[in-house]
């Protein structure tokens, strides 16, 4: 018996010794590979080449040796599309294409205990529904913010109150029509946007979750949508084409990010932004790893490296968003000591952030899938 326990008490010491060597062995980072390409939004990875103050890459390459390669998308749904095809390492991913990726397992659970800065990341942010799946993490994040309604503020003396003036026809105030003179987003996400306002405009309709529609709110949606049809003058999803409609082609309203808005007031064009009364959609983008990544260190890395106070504050800056680290909020040269509530950091209860819609929900009956979003969006643009 003495021997049995002797023997049992030396396999597990090595099974121990095992674990402990590769907990070890799984909380290191190798070196860099050399390079790591990213899927991003516009504005989001900068290295000084449009202003020379807001650069966050240059540094990382030389502290690094990892060469960073950008690819701007312009949707969500190019996103998912080049992720689905493969050969880059990482995604800044908003909700409404992080649980598909999840889901079409493109992209790998995140070890935390690699990036030293994740216990820095807002709490409310840390565990979010859009990235976190059975208590797994399939990312960092990195940024958040609203879309927010953007208007030329020589037609609009006072701040918009309501959606409704990219919704439905009407005179704007300086006695001309906003048919083709608003904008709307080129992306089936956008059909969220419509039932947000309906959810004000038509209480009858019972919606409470815009991500969550019954058959007879979503063609509710739809019949606004396809009326909304007849005034728009483009949908949009290139940000710089935005900011030259507004500039040359007199659009006056839209849908927008603090993007195209901070560029276009630096450019000492009449334009304001708000959140109007019903609220608004928005985004927290997260920094997702391919599942096949080629340059998975330097991937850890940058996911560190876009932690640091001063980088979340620099893009916050740069791109008009908030930072995802609230110590980037105090400090940062860029953003100033007001930069981050100007970019909206106390309007986190007022937006209904991106997520994908699935047919599994809280209605007893069901709602519709994204798939349907898609198909039915791609008719509305179309005039059907």
């Amino acid at each position: 018996m003495s021997a049995d326990r002797s023997r049992a008490r030396a396999l597990l010491a090595g099974v121990l010794t095992l674990l402990s060597a590769t907990s070890t062995q799984a909380a290191s980072l190798g070196p860099g590979e050399g390079e790591v390409d990213i899927v991003a939004w516009a504005g989001y990875i900068e290295r000084g080449e449009t202003d020379k103050a807001y650069d966050w890459v240059s540094e990382f390459e030389k502290t690094t040796q990892c060469k960073v390669k950008v690819k701007t998308a312009g949707t969500s749904d190019e996103m998912v599309s080049l992720m689905n095809e493969g050969g880059f390492d990482l995604v800044t991913a908003s909700g409404d294409a992080s649980l598909r990726l999840i889901a079409g397992k493109k992209v790998r659970p995140i070890d935390t205990s690699l990036i030293p800065s994740w216990k820095a990341v807002d709490p409310r942010l840390q565990d979010a529904p859009w990235h976190t799946v059975a208590g797994v993490h399939y990312g960092t994040p990195y940024q958040w913010g609203a879309n927010v309604l953007m208007y030329d503020t020589t037609v609009f003396k006072e701040a918009p109150k309501s959606w409704k003036v990219v919704f439905e026809a009407m005179d704007f105030p300086d006695g001309k029509p906003n048919a083709g003179r608003i904008q709307a987003y080129d992306g089936p996400i956008y059909v969220a946007d419509a039932a947000l306002y309906l959810k004000s405009a038509k209480p009858e309709l019972g919606i409470t979750d815009p991500y969550e529609l019954t058959e007879a709110q979503y063609a509710a949606a739809l019949d606004l949508l396809r009326a909304q049809k007849k005034l728009v003058q483009r949908y949009w999803h290139d940000a710089m084409k935005q900011v030259d409609d507004f500039t040359n082609e007199g659009v006056v309203a839209s849908s927008s990010w603090p993007f195209q808005v901070k560029l276009l007031i630096s450019n000492k064009k009449p334009i304001a932004s708000t959140i109007p009364q019903e609220g608004a959609t928005g985004w927290a983008d997260t920094t997702m790893m391919h599942v096949d990544a080629a340059h998975p260190n330097c991937a850890y890395m940058w996911m560190e490296h876009s932690l640091s106070a001063k980088v979340q504050g620099d893009v916050a800056a740069w791109f008009g968003s908030v930072p995802a680290v609230p110590a980037a909020c105090k400090g940062n040269e860029l953003l100033g000591e007001e930069g981050c509530k100007t970019n909206g950091s106390e309007e986190f209860a007022k937006i209904s952030f991106w997520r994908t819609p699935t047919a599994k929900c809280s209605k007893a009956e069901g709602c519709v899938p994204y798939s349907r979003w898609v198909s039915d969006y791609i008719a509305v643009l179309g005039g059907r």
